[in-house]
């Protein structure tokens, strides 16, 4: 995979992709516009969205309705580091969902591959060129 990284003006950063952009900006909170969600944000957006494609083929596969099905995210952080420390997924399940499957599609949500990225972190390598 490879991503163009842009700085279009103020604190924005703009990643290119697959003839996707994906904007980011900093919160009103530091100060900054907030035009766009935080790089931070979209980390939890790629948790949540993995998850729900896992939690989607789950219930195609057995064609089981998807009405009302959704995921409830929400991360705590660390105050010093600013760091995640808990990442939390509530499941909504339709209300017709069967019980035996319930464990199951919390299973197979967690085979998400952003979150199995978090338990074998890639090696990072960072060096600088001249444009």
């Amino acid at each position: 995979m490879q991503m163009k990284i842009s700085f279009p003006g103020g604190s924005r950063v703009d990643a290119d992709f697959n003839g996707f952009k994906v904007p980011t900006d900093q919160a009103l909170e530091s100060g900054e516009p907030g035009s766009a969600p935080e790089p931070y944000d979209l980390f939890i957006a790629a948790l949540g969205t993995c998850a729900g494609i896992y939690a989607l083929s789950f219930c195609q596969e057995r064609e089981l309705s998807t009405k009302g099905l959704a995921i409830d995210i929400s991360a705590e952080k660390d105050e010093k580091s600013h760091l995640f420390t808990q990442i939390n997924m509530e499941i909504a399940l339709p209300a017709d969902f069967p019980e035996r499957y319930r464990k199951a599609i919390c299973r197979t949500a967690g085979l998400c591959t952003v979150k199995r990225s978090l338990a074998t972190p890639p090696t990072f390598n960072i060096s600088t060129k001249l444009s």
